[in-house]
């Protein structure tokens, strides 16, 4: 059973004290240049922009506003991303 600690470890300034490790994951290629481009536009990382993602996605919430979504679609369009969420376990390689 996994069980949260009641003191978080924080910062002087509040802030959650984590660890962070390389990883080497694969990711279609179109889409990887959206999310580039979209933490380039936000000036974040893109390790900070899939960590704010998927911290989203845990707690059941989409991790963009409509403003976001619009830019997200300019993007793609840009990158010629055509991929949707329907094609989320429908993809292979080559």
């Amino acid at each position: 059973m996994v069980t949260k600690s009641k003191r978080p470890n924080r910062d002087r300034t509040g802030r959650r004290v984590i660890e962070r490790v390389q990883s080497g994951v694969r990711m279609e290629k179109r889409l990887l240049k959206v999310l580039k481009a979209l933490a380039e536009y936000h000036d974040i990382s893109l390790g900070d922009l899939l960590e704010g993602i998927v911290l989203h996605a845990f707690d059941g919430k989409g991790a963009f506003s409509k403003s976001s979504l619009q830019i997200i679609k300019e993007f793609k369009r840009l990158y010629g991303c055509d991929l949707d969420s329907c094609d989320a376990h429908k993809l292979t390689e080559r």
